[in-house]
């Protein structure tokens, strides 16, 4: 009898125990989807309002504004992720600001200049904004709005590095001290899902600069590669 109640305590324990863990994972692949989705529209709201009242970042050239942490910074379009995906680049890149969307690297260049724009965005939790980074491919487009200009870049290559490769956020990537002629994006993110073991990253390159009183960038139309 002592022996059965044991056994059956710890059935009870192991069940107990794994619905807690069905529900933690519930919570973290579909309810953080939600949180972060009410920040993504709120945040969509502000980022409007500032451009429409002349404010946040325009250009290369440009005084550049203040930009505070948890700020929108741009956003952000990858065709190759469906016509109606676009997520709100945010400043920084702490765990506060990534579960808001993905994040600019504070201290890496903002889109247009010459070096690199470094953004960073969860794969499998809190809206999972790069959840198919690694579907993305050589030349295919990434684009980013801001106030009054579209920048499109390409996609160079991709590749998978350790979590301490800070290198690939250099001005030129892995090339401390060259100072960089060309305007580059990089995408990280970790690797693979459902694990923070590495970081799978694409750098793309500025192929287009359109004044969004052109209209929009071609890499954005109907049936664009």
């Amino acid at each position: 009898m002592r022996l059965a109640t044991f056994l059956r305590g710890i059935g009870q324990t192991l069940i107990t125990a794994g619905v807690v863990i069905l529900l933690f994972v519930a919570y973290e692949l579909y309810f953080t989807g939600l949180e972060t989705a009410r920040e993504q529209h709120a945040l969509s709201d502000e980022i409007e309002q500032v451009w429409r009242h002349g404010g946040g970042y325009s250009k290369p050239g440009d005084p550049l504004p203040k930009i505070k942490i948890g700020d929108g910074v741009a956003v952000l379009r990858i065709p190759r992720f469906g016509r109606e995906w676009f997520k709100v680049v945010v400043e920084g890149v702490s765990v506060a600001d990534l579960k808001r969307g993905p994040g600019h690297y504070p201290g890496t260049q903002l889109p247009g200049q010459k070096g690199n724009f470094v953004v960073s965005g969860h794969r499998t939790t809190y809206g999972a904004p790069f959840n198919r980074v690694d579907e993305l491919e050589q030349g295919d487009a990434i684009v980013v709005e801001t106030r009054t200009t579209w920048y499109t870049y390409r996609v160079t290559t991709t590749q998978v590095v350790e979590p301490t490769a800070i290198e690939v956020t250099y001005p030129v990537p892995y090339r401390a001290g060259e100072k960089p002629v060309l305007a580059r994006i990089t995408l990280t993110s970790c690797h693979p899902k459902y694990s923070a073991s590495q970081r799978y990253v694409v750098f793309g390159q500025l192929e287009e600069t359109t004044p969004k009183s052109a209209g929009t960038p071609t890499a954005l139309a109907p049936g664009a590669a």
